[in-house]
């Protein structure tokens, strides 16, 4: 019977764990930023106008943003944890430039977002009309910051800069290029605007729940044309901040490129696959079928039809005579197919925004049963979409955790037996199948209850829980 050596099970299994800790947390951080925003939107909306649908509507999709933030705080708590467990050669090596993004990303952004969320929840009828809408506001912001501090973290992996090597350690030496070096910046505003694209979809899915079924359409109908009008510009974002991002990889990350379009060999007048078939390997060295759209890959990787994109086969050749021997190649299928996930969904969403906006435009959002039916059933796809990006992103990275410095099998703790991973990865799965449980049956609940101003005025008129120590 075939058995992997015990050093390879701890990092194979170390890899699942931490994979899946972080696609299930990512799952829940677009729609936690894209929702506190909207939800500033909503609450200013009726701050100007006094008008109390924008007030029920706050309230409603504000219960969804809390129980979507409860859930996305308790697993991104795991993240920390892994790092010195089960990770801890990775955490040495980099712990004088990882440290810095994370503990601001602690004590400025996690500290504002926790305190006034607090003062948000119960600061209806309590605080002045004002600075309670000014809490939400602060809210949005701090997430916004949290996400910059941990992307510009993760950038810094895919995108070393900023430091100098001593001994056998990284060591920081310009805090401002790690956190702004170009690769930060761009995953930044890619994620921001895929975040607007996932809540926006989401109101817009709720909402035409509640209008197909004629409950509330006037009050949803507005929720639907604020998140039309957020998902049109949005989504053409995504796209267009891709475009460079897919120019930054070509200098920065050529393999990830290559990988993700099945480009074996050095091509000029590089076409875009759109269709790849090849032998069910990690690394299969070749495609059976592989349908492309001619130039368009070109055009996109250095803004020329017949500029050169380098292929696989020669990027493993120099990574070999720069750094020694070694299989540089990340799993293709996966690189290639998340991308492509990330992409086709992309486009799916652009055309689904677009009807949406001219739906609004035409005054028929409340009215097409049809685009309704859609909506309701489109929730899933952006987080399909921002699945997809992230494993691309991580995955297109191997064999390296730290693009270029250090190798992912060089990251993993020495110390912590292989079973002990095991059983904390079946752990973990078992806890996360519960919670997504939890969250969609929660969700699902208020989703589907109706704003009502009686009940909401309750709740804002409650007394403050008193605190014992």
């Amino acid at each position: 019977m075939f058995e992997l050596p015990l050093a390879d099970a701890a990092l194979d299994l170390s890899r699942w764990q931490f994979a899946l800790t972080s696609i299930y947390h990512f799952l829940f951080v677009p729609l936690t930023i894209g929702l506190a925003f909207t939800l500033a939107i909503m609450q200013t909306l009726w701050f100007r106008s006094g008008d109390e649908q924008w007030l029920r509507l706050t309230r409603f999709f504000g219960k969804l943003f809390l129980i979507n933030f409860a859930i996305g705080v308790a697993t991104g708590l795991v993240q920390e944890f892994q790092f010195g467990m089960n990770w801890s050669e990775y955490s040495r090596f980099v712990g004088d430039v990882f440290g810095a993004p994370l503990a601001m990303e602690g004590l400025m952004a996690f500290f504002l977002e926790s305190t006034f969320i607090g003062l948000w929840v119960f600061g209806w009828n309590r605080l002045k009309p004002a600075i309670h809408l000014a809490t939400i506001w602060i809210v949005a912001i701090a997430t916004t910051l949290s996400a910059y501090f941990i992307l510009a973290a993760n950038a810094w992996m895919q995108d070393p800069v900023g430091y100098e090597m001593v001994g056998n350690k990284a060591q920081m030496t310009n805090i401002f290029a790690v956190l702004f070096n170009e690769t930060a910046v761009l995953a930044f505003f890619h994620t921001m605007a895929a975040a607007a694209v996932t809540a926006g979809f989401f109101v817009l899915g709720v909402s035409a729940f509640h209008m197909r079924r004629g409950q509330d359409v006037q009050a949803f109908g507005r929720a639907a044309r604020l998140a039309s009008a957020i998902v049109v510009p949005a989504t053409l974002l995504v796209l267009l901040i891709g475009d460079d991002f897919m120019r930054n990889m070509v200098e920065r990350q050529p393999m990830k490129v290559a990988a993700a379009e099945a480009l074996y060999e050095t091509e000029e007048k590089a076409g875009l696959s759109l269709f790849a078939v090849a032998p069910l390997e990690a690394n299969p060295g070749e495609t059976t079928v592989n349908i492309k759209i001619p130039y368009v890959l070109s055009v996109l990787a250095t803004n020329s039809f017949d500029g050169e994109v380098v292929g696989i086969n020669q990027l493993q050749a120099q990574y070999e005579q720069k750094y020694g021997p070694g299989d540089y190649v990340p799993p293709v299928g996966v690189v290639y197919w998340g991308f492509r996930g990330m992409v086709y969904i992309g486009g799916l969403l652009l055309a689904l925004a677009l009807w949406a906006g001219y739906l609004a435009w035409k005054g028929k959002i409340e009215t097409n049963r049809t685009f309704h039916r859609v909506m309701i059933w489109s929730i899933p796809l952006p987080f399909l979409a921002n699945t997809a990006g992230w494993v691309y992103t991580e995955v297109g990275r191997q064999p390296w955790v730290v693009q270029g410095l250090q190798q992912t099998a060089d990251g993993v703790s020495v110390a912590v037996p292989t079973w002990q991973i095991g059983l904390g990865l079946g752990v973990f799965m078992a806890i996360y199948a519960i919670l997504i449980v939890i969250e969609f049956w929660l969700l699902r609940r208020y989703a589907q209850r109706l704003p009502d101003p009686v009940r909401d005025e309750a709740e804002r008129s409650k007394p403050v829980p008193a605190m014992s120590y």
